[in-house]
């Protein structure tokens, strides 16, 4: 039986990485795609806001989470992908096609980081709008329109957004940098979030599956770096393994798949049935 095979974006480090991993010793070959390939390739401009540069080197790199996948006895792939570049993102997903002529799961988790995403409405450039939309919504749609017709043929096939409780949480109490976000990353994620509903009515019919999967708040290598610009608590920060366990349980249980209409809280499930132990500070 041919082995199964996935395309995680965003798999250079934090919750990509810890997917892609989950999914290797859960059976699958990985396509890892992302801007960082080689280990000490220089960490790109993380900004998430206009009142100071971020460029500080974060750990991670497609070669160190291709090293982890076959240390699980999987295939790896790399690929580099930038997500608010739609040539990058073609010429990926194209060299995936090549290689292994499609995949039967993809995870659209890779992010946008830049100026606006901890910035207020008044502090965002305009242009920055567009990166966010971008990054969450449209290269994900032409990543789809690429690997879904296989998935169509074949009736079978999964589809996973990372999406964000910010992307439907329409009426925010905490503004940016003081736990909230900046409007760039929720438009941007609010975009995304329509993808799985999109999936699942259009393809559903042909055994293709749909979710969005919110992975609250992550105690990734970003995230933890950046804690004095966004205001968060870390004390109850999930570990990125904690979500890519759920993310490899609803890649195969059928148990799954009543949870396709609904927004996932990655975090409650993680707990509710035992997917990853608990992390939280008694």
């Amino acid at each position: 039986m041919p082995a199964k095979t996935a395309l995680v974006t965003g798999a250079s480090r934090g919750i990509g990485k810890a997917i892609a991993v989950a999914l290797a010793h859960a059976g699958y070959d990985v396509a890892l795609a992302a801007r960082t390939v080689g280990r000490g390739d220089p960490t790109p401009d993380h900004t998430i806001t206009v009142h100071h540069r971020d460029t500080r080197p974060l750990p991670g790199s497609l070669e160190e989470t291709a090293e982890l996948v076959e240390a699980a006895g999987r295939r790896s792939l790399r690929v580099k992908m930038d997500l608010i570049d739609l040539a990058s993102v073609e010429a990926a997903v194209g060299e995936v096609l090549d290689a292994w002529g499609g995949v039967d799961l993809l995870v659209n988790n890779g992010r946008h980081l830049g100026p606006g995403l901890m910035d207020t409405m008044l502090d965002t450039p305009v242009e920055e709008y567009h990166k966010f939309l971008m990054a969450h919504a449209l290269s994900p749609i032409r990543i789809i329109q690429l690997l879904l017709p296989a998935m169509m043929e074949r009736k079978s096939g999964t589809v996973i957004t990372i999406s964000s409780g910010a992307g439907y949480d329409y009426y925010p109490t905490s503004p940016p940098g003081q736990a909230g976000t900046g409007l760039g990353y929720r438009l941007g994620k609010a975009a995304g979030h329509m993808l799985a509903g999109a999936v699942a009515v259009e393809a559903g019919d042909k055994g293709v599956r749909a979710f969005n999967v919110d992975p609250g708040f992550v105690l990734t290598e970003r995230n933890a770096l950046g804690l004095e610009d966004t205001g968060y608590d870390a004390s109850w920060a999930a570990p990125p393994e904690a979500i890519g366990a759920v993310v490899a349980w609803i890649a195969d249980s059928p148990e799954a798949d009543a949870l396709q209409p609904t927004n996932i809280t990655a975090q409650d499930l993680a707990l509710e049935r035992g997917l990853y132990p608990d992390w939280r500070k008694k």
